[in-house]
């Protein structure tokens, strides 16, 4: 979601690039209907990273990055986001910065949780600082660049490149009218996902998690997408019995989320993705997570951490709250640039460097 609009808007300006993708996600509906949904080009290169430990996932992903830097010795290396493979591509990069006059340019700069036990705080960070350009899509994620000692680094505010594949994609996925797939009634469903490892990976938190979407379901259905990782560890784990109660689909596509995020009464969810989605979507949002690095979702956007330590009662009961205060109007508390435009100025930030 974060490099195609990129992709689009080098191929509208004849500007030659190589796409590389990584292949650290590895289901189908994660990766390849995700790209066709977003209308992407053809990978040049295709690492096929796949799963694994952190380290393992790093370093696989840096042993086949190499070897494709090396055969079209770039001018720029582009990193999105905070996952495994943008740390790994950014420290090959930076490694090899010098032979073969490459710069790095990181998009989604700046962003800070202040969570170091979140394994994507610790890649945002180090990926910032190996950096060249930092594209920021907050205003505010300069202050964190400063306060860091990068102030001697180029930043340049672009916005949030994620809403450019969001408003592409949302007539397309309105007419996929995915609730009457699934038997709801648009607008009065919650729609829940789950898969970060602090709340997937330790039994009893998953358990109590959806022990909360139990309840929430007993006045309105909960639809749950489950993530393969999710997947794995209830089904195997005493809190298999809890779906029975849940809307439970495979994971599903781009346009096909977006439909259901859309169409959503609310959404609870530790994903950063549906936290931006759901504020410019203006869909009320209750997120299962201690900090988060969006921010402004919470002061100019739909959104709401839950209380932490979470409980069953406590997140039914913010679940209602925040369907109470209703949606809001497309973009109506959408953050300065949000607006479908960041990867024009993207471009333009790589070329008047």
């Amino acid at each position: 979601m974060k490099v195609v609009p990129v992709l689009h808007e080098l191929e509208r300006r004849r500007i030659p690039r190589v796409f590389v993708h990584t292949g650290q996600h590895y289901d189908f509906a994660m990766s390849e209907a995700l790209l066709a949904d977003l209308n992407a080009p053809r990978a040049d290169e295709q690492l096929d990273v796949g799963s694994g430990s952190h380290a393992a996932q790093t370093a696989r992903a840096m042993e086949r990055f190499e070897p494709a830097l090396l055969r079209h010795r770039p001018g720029w290396v582009v990193v999105v986001g905070d996952v495994n493979s943008t740390l790994a591509c950014a420290l090959v990069a930076a490694k090899l910065r010098s032979e073969l006059n490459l710069r790095i340019a990181h998009i989604e700069a700046g962003l800070r949780s202040n969570d170091w036990s979140m394994p994507e705080e610790v890649n945002r960070v180090l990926t910032d600082r190996l950096s060249d350009l930092l594209l920021t899509p907050l205003e505010s994620a300069k202050e964190n660049l400063v306060r860091e000692g990068l102030s001697n680094v180029r930043e340049a505010f672009v916005g949030n490149v994620m809403i450019d594949s969001l408003l592409s994609v949302l007539p397309r996925a309105r007419d996929l009218q995915m609730a009457r797939r699934l038997g709801v009634e648009s607008g009065k469903y919650v729609l829940a996902t789950l898969h970060r490892p602090s709340n997937v990976d330790e039994p009893e938190r998953l358990t109590l998690l959806l022990e909360a979407l139990t309840v929430v379901a007993r006045t309105r259905p909960v639809v749950f997408p489950m993530h393969p990782r999710t997947r794995e560890r209830a089904e195997r784990g005493p809190s298999r019995q809890l779906l029975r109660s849940l809307v439970v689909t495979p994971p599903v596509g781009y346009a096909e989320m977006i439909g259901l995020v859309d169409g959503a009464a609310a959404a609870i969810t530790d994903s950063g993705g549906v936290q931006q989605e759901t504020t410019v979507l203006g869909v009320p949002c209750v997120t299962l997570r201690q900090q988060t690095e969006w921010p402004i979702t919470l002061t100019n956007g739909t959104n709401r951490l839950a209380t932490w330590p979470p409980s069953v009662e406590s997140i039914s009961r913010e679940t209602e709250e925040a369907i109470g205060c209703g949606r809001r109007p497309l973009g109506a508390v959408a953050p300065i640039g949000w607006d479908g435009r960041a990867s024009v100025r993207i471009v333009d930030g790589l070329c008047s460097f």
